[in-house]
Protein backbone atom coordinates (compact mmCIF):
# COMPACT_ATOMS: atom_id res chain seq x y z
CA UNK A 1 0.00 0.00 0.00
CA UNK A 2 1.28 3.54 -0.75
CA UNK A 3 1.25 5.51 1.65
CA UNK A 4 1.11 9.61 1.80
CA UNK A 5 1.45 12.39 3.96
CA UNK A 6 -0.37 15.63 3.28
CA UNK A 7 0.38 19.10 5.19
CA UNK A 8 -2.52 21.33 5.52
CA UNK A 9 -5.15 18.60 4.62
CA UNK A 10 -7.94 19.61 7.52
CA UNK A 11 -9.97 21.68 4.40
CA UNK A 12 -9.58 22.76 0.92
CA UNK A 13 -7.45 20.99 -1.76
CA UNK A 14 -5.59 18.65 1.18
CA UNK A 15 -8.72 17.71 2.40
CA UNK A 16 -9.97 16.59 -0.64
CA UNK A 17 -6.67 15.30 -2.24
CA UNK A 18 -7.18 12.90 1.29
CA UNK A 19 -10.09 11.97 -0.33
CA UNK A 20 -9.49 10.64 -2.95
CA UNK A 21 -6.39 9.38 -2.26
CA UNK A 22 -7.86 6.88 0.43
CA UNK A 23 -10.49 5.90 -2.29
CA UNK A 24 -7.63 5.25 -4.49
CA UNK A 25 -6.62 2.60 -1.89
CA UNK A 26 -3.30 4.83 -0.32
CA UNK A 27 -2.93 5.14 3.75
CA UNK A 28 -3.15 8.85 4.10
CA UNK A 29 -1.94 11.03 7.01
CA UNK A 30 -3.50 13.91 7.17
CA UNK A 31 -1.45 17.09 8.53
CA UNK A 32 -2.88 19.89 10.21
CA UNK A 33 -1.71 22.97 12.87
CA UNK A 34 -5.23 23.14 14.21
CA UNK A 35 -5.25 19.29 16.23
CA UNK A 36 -8.97 19.61 16.89
CA UNK A 37 -9.98 20.32 13.04
CA UNK A 38 -7.17 17.77 11.99
CA UNK A 39 -8.49 14.96 13.89
CA UNK A 40 -12.19 16.01 12.81
CA UNK A 41 -11.44 15.77 9.03
CA UNK A 42 -8.84 12.51 9.23
CA UNK A 43 -11.92 10.88 11.40
CA UNK A 44 -14.53 12.41 8.74
CA UNK A 45 -12.31 10.45 5.57
CA UNK A 46 -10.63 7.57 7.11
CA UNK A 47 -7.16 9.05 7.05
CA UNK A 48 -4.31 9.37 10.15
CA UNK A 49 -4.17 12.91 11.82
CA UNK A 50 -0.30 14.13 12.56
CA UNK A 51 -0.30 17.96 14.09
CA UNK A 52 2.40 19.99 11.92
CA UNK A 53 3.20 23.43 11.92
CA UNK A 54 5.30 24.23 8.91
CA UNK A 55 6.55 27.60 10.37
CA UNK A 56 7.82 25.56 13.63
CA UNK A 57 11.00 23.30 12.86
CA UNK A 58 10.06 21.38 16.64
CA UNK A 59 6.59 20.60 15.01
CA UNK A 60 8.53 19.76 11.99
CA UNK A 61 10.69 17.11 13.55
CA UNK A 62 7.94 15.74 15.75
CA UNK A 63 5.68 15.36 12.48
CA UNK A 64 8.43 13.27 10.97
CA UNK A 65 9.33 11.53 14.34
CA UNK A 66 5.55 10.00 13.92
CA UNK A 67 5.53 9.29 10.97
CA UNK A 68 8.81 7.40 10.37
CA UNK A 69 7.65 5.57 13.72
CA UNK A 70 4.51 4.70 12.17
CA UNK A 71 6.14 2.96 8.91
CA UNK A 72 7.38 5.51 7.21
CA UNK A 73 5.38 7.33 3.71
CA UNK A 74 5.94 6.64 -0.17
CA UNK A 75 4.46 10.28 -1.43
CA UNK A 76 4.92 13.57 0.50
CA UNK A 77 2.52 16.43 -0.66
CA UNK A 78 3.69 19.92 0.24
CA UNK A 79 0.20 21.82 -0.08
CA UNK A 80 0.17 23.77 3.36
CA UNK A 81 -0.05 27.51 2.01
CA UNK A 82 -1.06 31.24 2.28
CA UNK A 83 -2.24 34.62 0.56
CA UNK A 84 -2.11 37.55 1.91
CA UNK A 85 -5.32 39.24 1.57
CA UNK A 86 -6.77 42.74 2.95
CA UNK A 87 -10.01 42.98 5.56
CA UNK A 88 -11.99 43.48 2.11
CA UNK A 89 -10.47 40.60 0.55
CA UNK A 90 -8.86 42.38 -1.61
CA UNK A 91 -5.09 41.58 -2.76
CA UNK A 92 -2.40 44.06 -1.00
CA UNK A 93 -0.68 46.53 -3.29
CA UNK A 94 2.79 46.27 -4.33
CA UNK A 95 3.65 49.39 -3.28
CA UNK A 96 2.61 48.84 -0.17
CA UNK A 97 3.65 45.51 0.05
CA UNK A 98 6.57 45.26 3.22
CA UNK A 99 9.46 42.91 3.48
CA UNK A 100 7.51 41.80 6.54
CA UNK A 101 4.95 40.91 4.58
CA UNK A 102 6.72 38.93 1.80
CA UNK A 103 8.53 37.41 5.20
CA UNK A 104 5.54 36.12 6.29
CA UNK A 105 4.13 34.23 3.56
CA UNK A 106 7.60 32.84 2.58
CA UNK A 107 7.69 31.44 6.16
CA UNK A 108 5.12 29.23 5.10
CA UNK A 109 4.65 28.80 1.34
CA UNK A 110 8.74 28.48 0.92
CA UNK A 111 10.63 28.01 4.17
CA UNK A 112 7.70 25.72 5.19
CA UNK A 113 8.09 23.61 2.00
CA UNK A 114 11.88 23.12 2.91
CA UNK A 115 11.28 22.73 6.18
CA UNK A 116 9.08 19.74 5.66
CA UNK A 117 11.01 18.24 2.70
CA UNK A 118 14.35 18.45 3.94
CA UNK A 119 12.69 16.46 7.57
CA UNK A 120 11.16 13.82 5.73
CA UNK A 121 14.11 13.36 3.16
CA UNK A 122 15.22 10.44 5.25
CA UNK A 123 11.89 9.13 5.13
CA UNK A 124 11.62 9.13 2.07
CA UNK A 125 14.89 7.09 0.95
CA UNK A 126 13.52 4.67 2.48
CA UNK A 127 10.80 3.69 0.24
CA UNK A 128 11.04 2.06 -3.33
CA UNK A 129 9.16 4.31 -5.48
CA UNK A 130 9.45 8.19 -3.48
CA UNK A 131 7.36 11.17 -4.44
CA UNK A 132 6.96 14.72 -3.90
CA UNK A 133 4.42 17.26 -4.92
CA UNK A 134 4.59 20.72 -4.09
CA UNK A 135 1.70 22.88 -4.46
CA UNK A 136 2.87 25.85 -6.84
CA UNK A 137 0.54 28.19 -8.47
CA UNK A 138 -0.30 29.35 -12.42
CA UNK A 139 0.73 32.90 -10.88
CA UNK A 140 4.13 31.66 -10.23
CA UNK A 141 4.76 31.66 -13.85
CA UNK A 142 6.61 34.92 -14.41
CA UNK A 143 6.35 34.51 -18.35
CA UNK A 144 2.92 34.28 -17.92
CA UNK A 145 2.29 37.00 -15.12
CA UNK A 146 4.26 39.20 -17.24
CA UNK A 147 2.35 39.09 -20.12
CA UNK A 148 -0.78 41.26 -20.46
CA UNK A 149 -2.85 38.84 -22.98
CA UNK A 150 -2.39 36.05 -19.55
CA UNK A 151 -5.05 35.51 -17.15
CA UNK A 152 -2.80 35.90 -14.57
CA UNK A 153 -1.56 39.47 -15.59
CA UNK A 154 -4.03 41.24 -13.77
CA UNK A 155 -3.08 40.04 -10.52
CA UNK A 156 -1.13 42.97 -8.72
CA UNK A 157 0.16 41.18 -5.32
CA UNK A 158 3.83 40.47 -4.76
CA UNK A 159 4.39 37.95 -1.72
CA UNK A 160 2.12 35.28 -3.32
CA UNK A 161 2.89 34.82 -6.50
CA UNK A 162 6.80 35.57 -5.50
CA UNK A 163 6.82 32.47 -2.99
CA UNK A 164 5.06 30.25 -5.51
CA UNK A 165 7.91 30.38 -8.25
CA UNK A 166 10.77 30.21 -5.30
CA UNK A 167 8.44 26.64 -4.85
CA UNK A 168 9.19 26.77 -8.12
CA UNK A 169 12.70 26.50 -8.22
CA UNK A 170 12.50 24.11 -5.13
CA UNK A 171 10.86 22.06 -7.26
CA UNK A 172 13.39 21.78 -10.41
CA UNK A 173 16.52 21.77 -7.96
CA UNK A 174 15.56 18.98 -5.63
CA UNK A 175 15.20 16.96 -8.79
CA UNK A 176 18.23 17.57 -10.29
CA UNK A 177 19.64 16.35 -6.96
CA UNK A 178 17.66 13.65 -6.00
CA UNK A 179 17.14 11.34 -9.47
CA UNK A 180 15.80 8.41 -7.74
CA UNK A 181 12.50 10.18 -6.77
CA UNK A 182 10.05 11.86 -8.81
CA UNK A 183 9.58 16.08 -7.68
CA UNK A 184 6.78 17.76 -9.29
CA UNK A 185 5.07 21.13 -8.92
CA UNK A 186 1.67 21.14 -9.99
CA UNK A 187 -0.83 24.25 -10.76
CA UNK A 188 -3.94 23.03 -9.29
CA UNK A 189 -5.87 26.08 -10.88
CA UNK A 190 -8.15 28.61 -9.07
CA UNK A 191 -9.93 27.32 -6.55
CA UNK A 192 -12.93 28.43 -4.35
CA UNK A 193 -11.12 27.53 -1.13
CA UNK A 194 -10.71 29.90 2.15
CA UNK A 195 -7.32 30.72 0.97
CA UNK A 196 -9.31 33.59 -1.27
CA UNK A 197 -12.03 34.26 0.65
CA UNK A 198 -13.63 31.43 -1.41
CA UNK A 199 -13.42 33.77 -4.72
CA UNK A 200 -12.05 30.62 -7.10
CA UNK A 201 -14.08 29.33 -9.84
CA UNK A 202 -13.79 26.07 -9.60
CA UNK A 203 -14.29 22.78 -6.82
CA UNK A 204 -11.75 20.91 -4.92
CA UNK A 205 -12.94 18.35 -6.66
CA UNK A 206 -11.69 19.98 -9.50
CA UNK A 207 -8.45 21.09 -8.21
CA UNK A 208 -7.06 17.93 -6.72
CA UNK A 209 -7.38 15.93 -9.44
CA UNK A 210 -3.89 17.17 -10.70
CA UNK A 211 -2.50 16.93 -7.11
CA UNK A 212 -3.79 13.08 -7.01
CA UNK A 213 -2.56 12.69 -10.67
CA UNK A 214 1.07 13.82 -9.71
CA UNK A 215 1.21 11.64 -6.71
CA UNK A 216 0.41 8.59 -7.87
CA UNK A 217 3.43 8.75 -11.07
CA UNK A 218 5.69 6.19 -11.35
CA UNK A 219 8.97 5.34 -11.33
CA UNK A 220 10.08 6.37 -14.40
CA UNK A 221 7.48 9.36 -14.88
CA UNK A 222 7.99 12.62 -15.00
CA UNK A 223 10.10 14.61 -12.85
CA UNK A 224 11.31 18.38 -12.42
CA UNK A 225 8.27 19.86 -14.27
CA UNK A 226 5.50 22.28 -13.54
CA UNK A 227 1.79 21.04 -14.76
CA UNK A 228 -1.56 21.96 -14.67
CA UNK A 229 -4.30 19.52 -15.70
CA UNK A 230 -4.30 20.64 -19.05
CA UNK A 231 -0.02 20.29 -19.49
CA UNK A 232 3.20 21.66 -19.12
CA UNK A 233 3.41 25.22 -17.59
CA UNK A 234 4.78 27.94 -18.60
CA UNK A 235 7.80 29.06 -16.54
Amino acid sequence: MTTTFITGANKGIGKETARQLIAAGHRVFLGARDEERGRAAAAELGAEFVQIDVTDEASVAAAADTIADAGGIDVLINNAGVEPRLPDNSIPSPVDTTAADLQAVFDTNVFGTMRVTHAFLPILRRSPAPVIVNLSSGLASISMLSDPQSYTHFYQGIAYPASKAAVNVITIQLAKALPEMRINAVEPGYTKTDLNGNTGTQTVEEAAEIVVRMAQVAPDGPTGTYVSKHGPMPW
